[in-house]
């Protein structure tokens, strides 16, 4: 039965293929301010999800030359509901998340993608990044060798690309300062998608 819920959800950000393509990119790009705007109106995540997924496979198409298929866009919905998606390697988990990151960026309250190591991180944050620098979505890497305020920019990004320890280690510092203005997380973690999470 949930199954079918999410596949119903999927068939309809389908249905809004052609007219994607058919968008220039000034128009694709103008669907960030249109769906904050929604957003600020009442409008919640549940009910532009279709429209922003639509969206964001275009903008993969385009950026990377990539289109999530049904299964890809079903995960993604999966994802957006906070529950786990099991991918097996090459099966484009990566391109899977830009469709729940974009859409929970929106809120402009902070996204965290989580992965294993520092590579995967500069990896995505570049690859990926584009397709949601491309939308209007700033994109940060929080990496080890970066000092308080060059941490506080990245987390202060709509998307934060960390590895889990770098995470951890930054949560832990910053219950040890002494003022809340030393602090480099944001106050209230909102969203997080956590990459190879069995591991």
């Amino acid at each position: 039965r949930r199954l079918k819920k999410i596949e119903k959800i999927a068939d309809q950000v389908l249905a809004y293929e052609k007219e994607m393509e058919a968008l220039t990119d000034e128009e694709l790009k103008a669907k960030t301010p249109y769906f904050k705007e929604l957003l600020a109106n009442g409008k919640t995540l549940e009910d532009i999800l279709p429209e922003a997924y639509a969206v964001v496979r275009e903008v993969d198409r385009r950026v990377r030359n990539e289109f999530p298929y049904k299964v890809q866009v079903m995960g993604g919905i999966v994802l957006n509901q906070g529950d786990v998606a099991e991918m097996k390697t090459g099966e484009g988990k990566t391109l899977t998340e830009t469709m729940p990151v974009y859409l929970n960026a929106l809120e402009g309250k902070g996204v965290h993608i989580v992965t294993v190591n520092e590579y995967l991180a500069s990896r995505d944050a570049e690859e990926m990044g584009a397709i949601h620098n491309y939308l209007g979505i700033t994109v940060g890497l929080n990496l080890r060798e970066l000092d308080s305020d060059q941490k506080r920019e990245q987390y202060n990004c709509d998307i934060t690309y960390s590895t889990n320890s770098e995470l951890g280690f930054d949560y832990l510092r910053d219950h040890m300062v002494l003022y809340k203005e030393q602090m480099v997380q944001r106050p209230n973690m909102y969203f997080a998608i956590v990459d190879e999470v069995d591991s």
